[in-house]
């Protein structure tokens, strides 16, 4: 592992360093010792230091791990969107180059979940449970709203003009997000977030949602493993102003019925509703949520 930026224009990790998987360089940075390992896997246009303050706590009990995938974040560059078995594949590459033991608790948030399925459809004996945040289920439209469907998000991704307007309360959100964060990664982090690089890279990400679907939908399901869903149902001012008031409330109804589906399909499945979040600031306002739900998937996993 190195922790130095051989390219001048790209930023150098504040916390963490790289695992070389494919000749290419791939951001990690892990804490903690024990089994199951947590892995952390990001939204699209989060990065895996957002989930620092979640990573620092569960490393008092087992292994915890961050990481970008390929393309993203302060790993190198590829071209974006990947299918999910390339990113999938990608994962367990890293984390056996980290010496890191499956099975593994995947973690899930937001598009990471068709990334967590695509690794369980693949690899499913290294799988020792689920903690979904607010997590994307290839079953989407069945649940949402036409207005929220998968092809309608694709087209949701803002134009450079809006992004540029939307700047400087970008780096607002940022600097509260970060807050607690120590000074050397919370400045490095916002500076990084602003970058055009990575917001075009959270835009490209989201390019091809309904072909992420289409791609899980011809794989089994997760396999029997214990799973926490943690359904998000506050909204923030953005959402509002962009979603009207019945949509908000359809896609919060189709989230719960989502996840209430995907828990009852394992034998030891819980949901666990959150409504004084929203769904990006989960981790930032409820790491005791998150937490929680680790902690106890981690326990029920170590059961026979």
């Amino acid at each position: 592992m190195t922790n130095n930026s051989t390219s001048t224009t790209r930023p150098a990790p504040p916390a963490g360093g790289f695992q070389t998987v494919d000749g290419r360089r791939v951001f990690v940075h892990r804490l903690g010792s024990g089994g199951p390992a947590v892995v952390f896997l990001p939204g699209a246009s989060a990065v895996g230091l957002d989930y620092f303050g979640v990573q620092q706590e569960v490393s008092q009990f087992t292994t915890a791990v961050l990481y970008d995938r390929g393309g993203t974040g302060y790993s190198d560059p590829l071209p974006l969107p990947r299918t999910a078995a390339a990113v999938a594949t990608e994962l367990r590459e890293l984390l056996r180059a980290q010496n890191i033991a499956a099975p593994y608790l995947l973690v899930p948030h937001s598009l990471g979940g068709f990334y967590a399925h695509r690794f369980a459809q693949l690899y499913p004996q290294d799988v020792a449970g689920l903690v979904a945040m607010d997590a994307f289920h290839r079953d989407w439209d069945d649940f949402m709203p036409p207005a929220a469907g998968l092809a309608a998000l694709e087209q949701m991704a803002p134009e450079p003009e809006q992004m540029e307007a939307t700047r400087p309360a970008l780096r607002e959100m940022f600097a509260e997000l970060y807050a607690d964060y120590p000074e050397h990664m919370r400045q490095a982090l916002i500076d990084a977030r602003m970058s055009d690089e990575w917001i075009r890279v959270g835009i490209a990400e989201r390019g091809t949602l309904a072909e992420l679907a289409t791609e899980l939908r011809a794989g089994p399901d997760i396999p029997d493993v214990p799973v926490v869903a943690l359904t998000v149902v506050g909204t923030d001012p953005a959402q509002r102003a962009l979603t009207s008031e019945r949509t908000l409330r359809e896609m919060n109804d189709g989230r719960t019925r989502m996840d209430a589906a995907l828990v009852s399909a394992v034998s030891h499945g819980e949901q666990r509703i959150i409504s004084d979040t929203s769904h990006h600031r989960l981790c930032f306002d409820r790491p005791d949520a998150v937490v929680q739900a680790i902690r106890d998937v981690v326990d029920r996993a170590a059961r026979p």
